[in-house]
């Protein structure tokens, strides 16, 4: 089974991911993005763009999730923002195609909800007690979120999971709950949790 987790940048997607693999064995985490930053490092930065329109990027998430649907016996989850239509409908639909169980769920939040995980992503927090601008920083996302809410709240993009007083196992539960999966408990006091939380933060820091 593939799930595609889908929501705004900064909607929860990488850590809700990590939570249901560490909580359900034999889950996998293909994350497109990194598809994306393959592609770009090979290019220079005046031809970047955003890689989702390059069909490039859109065959490579194709046909990397289906060899890994094919090898892998659990479940696969990819994180990743996806509002297009259009390419929404040329990635899943072309696994459907080719056979794979494929779910898809999107993660909600009210505008100022992400805009404060957007100050608090990577070293957010860290920096934001420095005085520094931190949501500056992702302008990217910002300038994309209001739109991207509105477009994801389209019956397509169902099923949709508000996310802005839950925490992140509670989140995961009812994601995996759509897809018919039950999430092993956990068996850890609040400093472990708050500290594998931090460890999925700082390997998804980005650098470049």
């Amino acid at each position: 089974m593939l799930l595609w987790l889908n929501g705004p940048f900064g909607g929860g997607k990488t850590h809700v991911a990590a939570e249901i693999r560490y909580r359900l064995p034999g889950t996998w985490v293909a994350d497109p993005e990194a598809v994306g930053f393959g592609l770009h490092a090979m290019l220079p930065k005046g031809i970047r763009g955003d890689f989702q329109e390059m069909p490039t990027w859109r065959v490579g998430v194709i046909e990397t999730l289906d060899f890994v649907l094919a090898k892998h016996d659990g479940l696969v989850i990819a994180p990743q923002t996806l509002v297009h239509p259009a390419y929404f409908e040329e990635i899943l639909g072309s696994l459907r195609d080719r056979g794979h169980d494929v779910r898809h769920v999107t993660l909600m939040a009210r505008p100022e909800t992400v805009r404060q995980r957007l100050r608090d992503r990577g070293l957010g927090r860290v920096l934001g007690r420095l005085g520094v601008d931190t949501l500056a920083r992702e302008s990217f996302a910002v300038e994309r979120l209001e739109p991207y809410l509105e477009r994801l709240k389209e019956p397509q993009f169902a099923e949709h999971i508000w996310t802005d007083d839950a925490r992140i196992g509670e989140v995961a539960e009812a994601v995996a709950a759509t897809c018919g999966l039950t999430l092993e408990p956990i068996d850890e006091g609040a400093v472990r949790t708050a500290m594998r939380l931090a460890q999925t933060t700082v390997r998804h820091v980005r650098f470049i």
